[in-house]
Parts: structure tokens; C-alpha cells; sequence
């Protein structure tokens, strides 16, 4: 029979000892009783003693909600011991969930401000460490066969990374092609050099403008949908029951997206610079009046097998830096419907600086080895 005994250390704390079984069928005590005690002689902390609890079911974990929503309400601190393992990890996540009380607005000075600011900052670089730490070892357990995560979700993220992309990607990248060869030129005729526009194309799709546009494309599509995904799991708590079965999040939702995401890139991108050569064959063999196939022949001898190496390498890194990015935002994203769009919009703004960040120190890089 289920039992609540409770009793006082000072003025400040209330210990509230649970004895018996909590059978949700059984007669339980009510959390109200507590409330009740709370409002005639207040205190600052509760604690929760469960060591006499010996049989339990879904009973004592109503139980336990309503006092921590009062306490929550009232303000008040709970600590709790003696729990198993697995009630302490369902507190723990409702604990997380719960909104914290909403605290009046008060003016604060510019050098407070700047303090918040900072721990700010620091905590989201902590964030972002631990999160790629956990991703690289999801990662080591991937490689070696021991990540937990469904074959079925990796098969369809890589048809929505991949085939699914195909359309977008060819168009975008066939108007670049188009845009390239028209400034090209019209740059080229004043030296009588027109005929080169096959080169400076050929090479600028090859070596960046592909896999750059591409990444941008996938920042804008697969990112911002990532992030929304894992956003809205967090707000109808799916990355909570994850959590309380031991599985994580990580394993489960960041390394199949990251996988798919970098695997697919450079078949995306391979894939773009034929378009992209494509387009400016369109405008290049129309403006000068010459064969599709000497413009085509002068492309294949302009494009090295390097510059086209060096561009999958690029997007591979790019890709990457995607899944990372929206993966991230949706699960820092709060509890909360209005959240979701926050997050998609943050992945993609994150995703789009990331990709150009990476292809400047790409650049510098392979200016410095002479490529």
C-alpha cells in the first residue's frame, strides 16, 4: 500500500518520504495533500526520498509530475534520491521540458549586458564542442558497425539528398553556366579572346562555382529540412523517448544525415559541372557562331582531372558542414511550434556561412600549393 510521509529540517526544507507500492489501481495519496502543506508553511526546497518505494508503475510517475508543477509554480527548489534509473531519467527530461517561471523585465547596465553576453558565448562554444564530439564518436560506432539507427531512414535520406535534389541542382547550375559564359564573353571580345570562354568556364564550374551552388542549393533544401525535422521531434518529445530508451540522439538522427548528405555531394556536384558546362556551351557555341563540339573539344582540354577532383573534394566538405549545421539547429531549437521555423531559418543562414567560410580557406589553401 502506497504511503507519504512527510516531515520538516529547519524552516526551509520539506522531506517528503514515499513508502509501499504505487499501483496506478491502488488508492495513492494526492500531490494536492503537498500543495496544501506548501501554502500553510512554506518552504524553499522539497526533497523527495523514494527509498521506501518498493513496487511502482505509471502511478508514481503522475505522482511525481504534479509535485514538480506545483513546486515549479510555487517557486520552489526539488531534489530527489532513491529513485531507480529509469523514473530518474523521466524527471530529469520533464525537469528539462518545463517552462521556467516567466521573471519581470528589469533594466540592467551595458557592462552586465556585456558579461551576459559572453557567458553567452561560451556556453554555445561549449554547445558546439560537445555536440561535434559526440558526433565524431557516433561516427567511430558508425564505422565499426555499432551505431543504432535504421537502415530504412538512411535508404530515404539518401534518395532526398540525392535523386531528389537532381531538378534544382541541374537548373541552378545550367543558369550559371548561362551567367558565366555571358560575362565571359562580353569581357573577352574587347582582347578578340572570345574563344577561351570555353576555359574560364570549364574551370570556374569545375573547381568552385558547382560545388559552391550546389551546397548552397542542398543549404536551402535539405538543411533548412533537417532542422525543422529534428526541431518538431523535440517539440512532440520523440527526442526525449529516444533518450529514455538509451538510444541517442546523435546515432539515431545526426550521423545518417550527415552520412547521406557527404556521400551524395560530390555525385551532386559531378553531376552540376555537366550542367553548368552545359549552359555556357548554350551561350558560347550561339554568341560565336561555332560547333557545339569545338566548344565542347576546347572544355576537355581546359578541365584537368585535378580541377575536377578538387571540386568533389570541396563539396564532400561542404556537404558535411550541412548536415552538421542543421542537424545542430534542430536540436538546440526550445520546445516550442514557433521554434521549428526559427530553427530552419538559422540552419540555413549557419549553413550558407559555413560553405563560404570553407571556400575561401579552401582557396588560400590551394593557392598556397600552387593549384
Amino acid at each position: 500500500m502506497a504511503a507519504m510521509d512527510t516531515s520538516r529540517e529547519g524552516d526551509s526544507t520539506l522531506v517528503v518520504r514515499l513508502l509501499g507500492a504505487w499501483r496506478l489501481a491502488d488508492v495513492l495519496p494526492a500531490a494536492s495533500d503537498l500543495d496544501r502543506e506548501l501554502a500553510l508553511a512554506p518552504a524553499t526546497e522539497v526533497r523527495l526520498d523514494a527509498a521506501g518505494v518498493t513496487e511502482w508503475d505509471s502511478g508514481l510517475v503522475v505522482f511525481l509530475f504534479k509535485v514538480l508543477e506545483g513546486c515549479r509554480t510555487r517557486g520552489v527548489a526539488v531534489t530527489h534520491a532513491g529513485l531507480p534509473g529509469t523514473l530518474e531519467r523521466m524527471l530529469a527530461l520533464v525537469q528539462e521540458s518545463a517552462l521556467p517561471p516567466t521573471a519581470p523585465s528589469v533594466r540592467v547596465g551595458w557592462l552586465e549586458q556585456v558579461g551576459r553576453r559572453a557567458l553567452r558565448w561560451r556556453e554555445q562554444v561549449r554547445a558546439t564542442a560537445l555536440f561535434v564530439g559526440e558526433t565524431t564518436l557516433a561516427l567511430g560506432r558508425f564505422v565499426v558497425g555499432r551505431a543504432r539507427f535504421r537502415g530504412q531512414d538512411l535508404g530515404l535520406l539518401f534518395e532526398g539528398a540525392g535523386p531528389g535534389a537532381l531538378p534544382i541542382v541541374a537548373l541552378v547550375n545550367f543558369l550559371v553556366g548561362i551567367i558565366l559564359a555571358f560575362v565571359g564573353i562580353t569581357q573577352l571580345r574587347r582582347f578578340g579572346a572570345e574563344y577561351y570562354v570555353a576555359d574560364i568556364v570549364g574551370i570556374a564550374v569545375t573547381r568552385d562555382m558547382a560545388a559552391l551552388i550546389t551546397a548552397i542549393v542542398l543549404a536551402g533544401r535539405s538543411g533548412a529540412a533537417y532542422a525543422a525535422q529534428i526541431a518538431t521531434m523535440k517539440v512532440t518529445q520523440e527526442v526525449d523517448a529516444l533518450r529514455t530508451l538509451g538510444i541517442s540522439p546523435v546515432e539515431f538522427l545526426v550521423v545518417p544525415r550527415l552520412v547521406a548528405l557527404t556521400l551524395m555531394m560530390p555525385f551532386l556536384t559531378l553531376f552540376a559541372d555537366l550542367m553548368g558546362v552545359l549552359g555556357g556551351a548554350a551561350v558560347g557555341s550561339t554568341m560565336m557562331n561555332a560547333p557545339l563540339a569545338a566548344y565542347m573539344r576546347q572544355t576537355s582540354q581546359s578541365v584537368t582531372t585535378g580541377d575536377i577532383a578538387g571540386g568533389l573534394a570541396k563539396s564532400a566538405v561542404y556537404g558535411m558542414l550541412i548536415a552538421l549545421t542543421g542537424t545542430a539547429r534542430g536540436l538546440e531549437a526550445e520546445r516550442s511550434s514557433e521554434r521549428v521555423g526559427e530553427a530552419a531559418t538559422k540552419a540555413v543562414v549557419t549553413g550558407v556561412v559555413a560553405i563560404i567560410a570553407a571556400c575561401g580557406v579552401f582557396q588560400y589553401v590551394f593557392f598556397l600549393f600552387g593549384w
